[in-house]
């Protein structure tokens, strides 16, 4: 039986309990942290709160507004999803509350990403673009809504129109360098299909695009 020195067992014990406290106090330091970045009204995922949060905060007018952002197994061709809560459709623009959901896994062709391997600024950029598709529906009737959701669902000229709207959307306020991040994400997949990139190419705004609106945001601050 190998018996340990006393010292060495001292040390060990020492650095057990650092890291204990460490752990302990990072927790801590988190749920403050968290805590001061609440909005009201919003229902987040432990697992995604913090980009989501990075998000909403380039959002002022969104800070009242209900969303719930949800985890779902599977959305169909996408990997999330900005919509009205159909129980509040009707009720006055400025009342809705909205849904994000949130694929846990997605296949683009061969490749299978989960939400937690994503990288953070390609989520804050994703979470972004959502939140764009709802600065839009803010602004529409609940017949505009509807009719929107056919086009959207028959049309890929109005699919391209929403796409590139949440991303201006985003652009504008702020989140350019993130919404520039997902593209990269998507784009620099090697094992993507040619189709599919140009699918994302066609439908949403270009990185070239992105860093004009972002060029004209900086001299409209000068």
């Amino acid at each position: 039986m190998t018996t340990w020195p006393k010292t060495y067992v001292i040390t060990l014990t020492s650095i057990l309990i650092v890291l204990l406290n460490w752990s302990a106090l990072y927790a801590q330091n988190t749920m403050k942290q968290k805590d001061t970045l609440k909005f009201e009204n919003k229902i987040v995922p432990d697992e995604i709160w913090r980009e989501t949060y990075i998000a909403l905060s380039h959002y002022p007018e969104l800070k009242n507004t209900p969303i719930e952002f949800k985890f779902k197994k599977k959305i169909q061709k996408s990997f999330m999803q900005a919509q009205p809560k159909l129980s509040g459709l009707l009720k006055n623009k400025k009342k809705r509350s909205y849904f994000v959901m949130i694929s846990e896994h997605i296949k683009i062709e061969d490749e299978i990403f989960d939400v937690k391997n994503v990288p953070s600024e390609v989520l804050i950029g994703w979470i972004g673009h959502e939140l764009g598709h709802i600065m839009d529906y803010r602004e529409r009737s609940a017949l505009n809504m509807v009719w929107f959701g056919i086009k959207y669902l028959t049309s890929k000229k109005s699919i391209q129109e929403a796409e590139r709207a949440a991303d201006t959307y985003a652009v504008n306020h702020g989140l350019g360098k993130y919404i520039i991040a997902t593209k990269d994400f998507i784009l620099n997949h090697t094992h993507l299909a040619d189709a599919y990139k140009a699918r994302i190419k066609k439908l949403y705004l270009s990185q070239e695009e992105i860093m004009t609106l972002i060029d004209e945001i900086d001299e409209d601050d000068d």
